[in-house]
């Protein structure tokens, strides 16, 4: 397997992301793939507003392996489709969001949604489901206030569910704020931090340099490469 106890923790201004987390209402202990600040050029400043860490399931690396294992960081950085098959990829992806300026619910929903709908639109995936799954999402974050260092946390499950808490301070809660049934949707608010036009190109950077040297220490198993075989020639196809 892939060296995670090497792992080191990233901090991003004061907040630290530690290498290892366990995200709300769950048992399974996720490893830091990267993390950045995201921010807006604004004049002649930049203005930080949050610290984001992206953490993978383990079994991420022999799901990405055999396609890029052999791509530099700098190439995984500049391919969208590689951001994609993360987003996309049969395993658990947690997102931690912490506030380095305070921010309401509201002025956040309306944000990430718009972005969301936009994406999910120009890919013809935007259906009644998903309007309301939107809906639901912007219910859950009214009247919520983010003060600097409070965090949104989002579990999204292979299966397709977007599970969301809230932390008042960098701790994770054991239980969580709500859940919602739409993979279109969970999928799309990963996009939104680190797709083609990703909020973070810092994660972004983060996220290729740390899986580039994950994937240079794990040998791939036969079956990968099949699978990575058969993948290639059906897109061939």
């Amino acid at each position: 397997m892939a060296p995670m106890a090497q792992l080191s923790e990233i901090q991003v201004e004061q907040f630290v992301f530690p290498p290892t987390m366990t995200p709300p209402s769950s048992t399974e202990s996720l490893f830091l793939g990267g993390a950045g600040v995201r921010g807006l050029q604004i004049q002649d400043r930049f203005i930080k507003f949050t610290a984001i860490g992206v953490y993978l399931a383990e079994e991420a690396i022999p799901s990405l392996s055999p396609k890029w294992k052999s791509k530099s960081p700098e190439e995984l950085n500049d391919d969208v489709e590689f951001f994609m098959d993360i987003v996309t990829g049969p395993f658990e992806k947690f997102v931690k969001i912490t506030m380095i300026l305070p921010l309401t619910g509201d002025q956040y929903a309306e944000k990430v949604t718009e972005n969301c709908v936009e994406y999910l639109k120009s890919k013809d995936m935007y259906t009644d489901a998903e309007a309301k799954a939107v809906e639901r999402f912007i219910e859950i974050f009214k009247n919520e206030m983010f003060p600097p260092a409070s965090s949104i946390l989002f579990t999204i499950s292979p299966a397709g569910s977007l599970t969301v808490g809230f932390s008042k301070d960098t701790s994770i809660p054991e239980a969580r704020n709500a859940v919602i049934e739409n993979k279109a949707l969970s999928e799309a608010i990963l996009e939104s931090i680190i797709g083609k036009n990703g909020v973070s190109p810092a994660a972004k950077q983060s996220l290729a340099e740390r899986i580039s040297e994950l994937l240079k220490g794990y040998e791939n198993k036969p079956d990968d490469s099949a699978a990575a075989k058969t993948e290639e020639e059906t897109t061939k196809a």
